[in-house]
């Protein structure tokens, strides 16, 4: 399992309702002493005060590293595994490429049995992480 260090900029894999197996983008605040974290979310707020970014505390487990991102990678998820991360509601969710269409790409949610359109700059190569997803 990785450490991460205060400023290191990681994925968080929520299981909140609405959330669910989804990648939230977060800033690591500081390394608790009982393998959890601080974070800073980078696109949710607080529910209460929606100018005030979301802290979470976040067991070591539901961290990760950013995957890579490269200007290629929506070609390369079609092609080879049809598995891959769509940015959808605040957050990376994983889905299965069903179609391309131009410059665009279907992307089917097992979860949420939604099929929703996105352009490759929205989609990225699946890194297998959280729960086994």
């Amino acid at each position: 399992m990785a450490v991460f260090c205060k400023g290191n900029e990681v994925e968080v894999c929520s299981n909140e309702e609405g959330f669910l197996r989804s990648y939230i983008e977060a800033k690591v605040i500081s390394r608790l002493k009982d393998s959890r974290y601080k974070v800073h979310d980078k696109n949710l707020v607080e529910e209460e005060d929606q100018s005030r970014p979301l802290f979470e505390i976040v067991t070591a487990d539901e961290v990760r590293p950013l995957p890579p991102r490269t200007a290629r990678e929506a070609t390369r998820i079609f092609t080879y595994s049809g598995r891959g991360d769509a940015f959808h509601n605040d957050g990376w969710r994983v889905g299965r490429i069903t179609g391309e269409e131009g410059f665009k790409y279907w992307v089917y949610f097992p979860l949420t049995r939604e099929e929703i359109e996105f352009p490759p700059s929205q989609l990225r190569i699946h890194l297998e992480w959280c729960n086994g997803v």
